[in-house]
């Protein structure tokens, strides 16, 4: 029987009394901050490429990254009690599929997504979520004096390289899979909007020969795209690197616009984005856009957590299926299909009005 007064459901703590599942949920969760700063830890050391493919003791792992053999210790257990590395019945510590995403040659990576989502940064905004939620705004500005690309770029240029290359490990993930589910039917040329290093982009141009593409992001962005995209590169003689700043001006023809991930700022800016867009196309251009949504996701820890860190940093959000229907709606686009891409992502196809 279920009891919903989060007293039922008990697990031993270890003397033998049984606590209730709510009480050491709760514990956990107020102290999780300690799981975030634990995989940040070993994501800057390297433990993960330090333990290699055979189980090592963590004084030898402590002695390799230059670390403390007993704090490195505890740092272990705090990782294996969330999956990531597992003790050995000889006291060493062996790989799990968690902690092999940490390393850099993992093929699906997410060492920089980790620590993209650790920034220091992130530890500032914080202790200011009541204020953002009691005033519905990002706090960012307030305590930075500047909005939060331009503080990257301009003061944290470190942390907008960490943001390049999680992008571009998120774009991994994902690559495949979005070129998949693109209908590409009648397209000579797809525009990346904000497109990151362009991983996306090259995917569907390596797979389509008849395609050419265009890389549309901030300066700073474009200057670091993906060697196979810039002059020289493999595909460079079918892309154009266009800079700029598609809340204000999108100056790019295309066939099929690709808006992944970047519809999640503030409301005014996301409808402004998607009619620079109508602005610039032609009628009967398709916009694909590629969002986590809140209530079409399996991932809620995860989407609903981003949600809240983009409310702290840009005021932004992420949305529901309606929500963000109705944004493409004020921009005068008309949706055809709504379709999970997969476990994370949704594809909303839209036409631009003749």
């Amino acid at each position: 029987m279920t009891a919903t007064d989060g007293t039922a459901g008990t697990a031993a703590d270890g003397t033998g009394t049984a606590l209730p599942d709510a009480v050491r949920h709760l514990r956990e969760l107020a102290l999780s901050a300690a799981g975030a700063a634990a995989v940040r830890v070993a994501a800057r050391l390297g433990l993960a490429d330090a333990l290699g493919d055979a189980p090592r003791t963590a004084a030898d792992l402590a002695a390799d990254v230059g670390a403390d053999p007993a704090a490195t210790l505890r740092l272990l257990r705090v990782l294996a009690s969330h999956g990531l590395f597992t003790a050995t019945d000889d006291g060493r510590w062996a790989h799990t599929p968690m902690s092999r995403l940490l390393r850099d040659d993992a093929p699906l990576g997410l060492r920089h997504s980790v620590l993209w989502a650790t920034e220091p940064w992130t530890w500032q905004l914080w202790p200011h979520l009541e204020q953002a939620v009691r005033s519905g705004h990002s706090v960012f500005e307030d305590l930075h004096g500047q909005e939060f690309f331009a503080y990257l770029h301009a003061e944290a240029p470190q942390s907008a390289e960490v943001f390049n290359r999680a992008m571009t490990q998120s774009s991994r993930l994902s690559g495949r899979a979005i070129a998949d589910v693109l209908d590409l039917a009648g397209a000579e040329v797809v525009a990346d909007i904000a497109g990151g290093q362009g991983h996306v982009l090259r995917t569907l141009l390596e797979r389509h020969d008849h395609l050419r593409g265009v890389l549309f992001d901030l300066p700073e962005v474009v200057a670091a795209a993906d060697p196979a995209l810039r002059p020289g590169g493999a595909l460079a003689g079918r892309v154009r690197l266009v800079a700029g700043d598609c809340r204000h001006d999108v100056p790019v023809r295309a066939d099929l616009y690709l808006l992944k991930n970047i519809l999640e700022w503030d409301d005014d800016s996301t409808v402004a984005t998607l009619r620079s867009i109508v602005a610039a196309a032609r009628p009967g251009a398709r916009v694909m856009v590629l969002e986590n949504l809140i209530d079409g996701s399996p991932e809620m820890r995860f989407t609903t957590a981003m949600d809240l860190l983009l409310l702290l940093n840009v005021g932004g959000r992420k949305h529901t299926r309606q929500g963000l229907l109705d944004l493409m709606a004020k921009a005068d686009l008309r949706v055809t299909e709504v379709r999970p891409v997969n476990s994370y992502l949704h594809l909303i196809a839209a036409t631009v009005p003749g």
